[in-house]
């Protein structure tokens, strides 16, 4: 069996850089799903969000989602409100192992100024608010992010979640290593 990975959980928790070193090491491919839906729709999400809006931009997310073959070998990098919307979460659960990198309001915060790039379409990084933003946010998602297969808080390495994996899911993963 060569499962697809789903890494879930609010914006800079990690998903695409420890998604890519993840891959890395399982030989897998790397899928962003954003960066998917950009060469879709020929727009950057930002655009997508400021033109057609957001139930329009979670449709299309749903739509690439539902794309991804299942055992493909594919470590995905969701959006951070993609398993939140629709059925999104049961397809994932179905379709592969989640892994929900639960990192805290205050910490996202600090990544996202840290970071530089001001490319998330719903939350401005210049706001003296933005850990009030985040944090509701977190509480509205956290319910369905919680039913994911393994829940991994703080900060994390992909070693420390190819070892969780392996522990939780030693058959299944046996034919990975």
């Amino acid at each position: 069996m060569t499962t697809n990975i789903f890494m879930i959980g609010m914006p800079s928790s990690g998903k695409s850089t420890l998604g890519r070193q993840l891959a890395k090491e399982l030989n897998y491919e790397f899928i962003d799903l954003d960066k998917k839906i950009e060469l879709a729709e020929g727009k950057k999400i930002s655009e997508i969000f400021n033109l057609e809006g957001e139930e329009y931009f979670r449709k299309i997310e749903t739509e690439q989602l539902k794309r991804i073959e299942p055992n493909a070998s594919l470590v995905i990098a969701t959006g951070g409100g993609t398993p939140c919307s629709g059925n999104n979460m049961d397809f994932i659960k179905e379709n592969g192992i989640s892994v929900f990198l639960d990192v805290k309001p205050q910490k996202l915060e600090e990544r996202m100024r840290n970071s530089k790039k001001n490319n998330r379409p719903l939350y401005n990084l210049e706001s003296e608010l933005l850990v009030d933003t985040l944090t509701k946010t977190y509480d509205e998602r956290i319910g369905i992010y919680k039913r994911a297969d393994i829940v991994i808080e703080g900060d994390t390495d992909a070693n420390t979640i190819l070892w969780i994996l392996d522990a939780h899911f030693s058959k299944a993963m046996k034919d990975i290593f």
